[in-house]
């Protein structure tokens, strides 16, 4: 009898191949730099003889989990996200802790790039994906969190995380414009608001930790502008974001 895995494998083998014999998915240059030069041509020419008849992918995946038309920030975390342990643990502490709702929902999105969009500058992309939904002190502070991760703070008993010595090693050094923003973070009024986005991702990385995002559903509900149109299909300063997430293979 085939197993619920190879139903899988053979349902997943039978979209690619349908794509494949109808839509030609495209990947942007910045997805493949590094693993090749971008400065070559463009890996996909719509005058290339293997895709004669065939059209370019201009909405959906195939290969993906289909959105909903209307989707939500929760829909994006269970359809276009990596694992959101980590953020549900930092959200779980910052609950546990007595946490205001406001640091609450920044810590549950705070490294929302890194799990869906993009890692690098992840603090800035993040901040930029959430501004229209999110309180202008909790896109700040998540903005702000990329800069104050690298800096040790006392008083809220943050220290420089032994994980970036192991991951950067012990002489490195955060860049210029990194160094230019800290002291301007530190005398913001929403500073704490930032720090304590870093004091409870710190501890957030707990392999044993059971977490779900059912505790976090009102706190979404209460603290995300959800759109009636759906996330994505706003016509807000950031839906472009939103769309690319949910169909990150488009031509165009």
């Amino acid at each position: 009898m085939e197993t619920l895995s190879e139903r899988a494998d053979a349902l997943e083998k039978q979209l690619s191949d349908e794509l494949d014999r109808r839509f030609i998915p495209v990947r942007s240059n910045l997805y493949t730099s590094g693993e090749r030069d971008p400065r070559l041509p463009l890996e996909v020419k719509s005058d290339a003889p293997e895709y004669k008849g065939k059209k370019f992918n201009m909405g959906h995946d195939a290969r993906l989990p289909k959105m909903p038309d209307k989707p939500t920030l929760l829909d994006f975390f269970e359809l276009r996200m990596a694992p959101a342990t980590h953020l549900l643990q930092s959200a779980t502490h910052a609950l546990k802790a007595g946490c205001d709702e406001k640091i609450i929902m920044a810590c549950l999105v705070h490294d929302i790039a890194v799990s869906m969009f993009i890692r690098g500058d992840h603090g800035y992309w993040g901040a930029q994906l959430l501004e229209p939904y999110v309180s202008e002190e909790v896109s700040w502070a998540i903005r702000a969190h990329q800069v104050l991760r690298f800096y040790p703070d006392e008083k809220y008993g943050y220290a420089y995380p032994d994980l970036y010595v192991k991951f950067f090693g012990p002489d490195y050094e955060v860049e210029p414009y990194i160094a230019r923003a800290y002291p301007k973070i530190c005398n913001h009024k929403w500073y704490e608001t930032a720090r304590l986005i870093t004091v409870n991702d710190i501890y957030s990385f707990d392999p044993n930790m059971s977490v779900s995002l059912d505790p976090f559903r009102d706190i979404v509900a209460r603290n995300f502008r959800q759109p009636e149109e759906g996330l994505g299909w706003d016509d807000s300063t950031s839906s472009h974001m939103w769309r690319t997430i949910n169909w990150p293979t488009r031509f165009l």
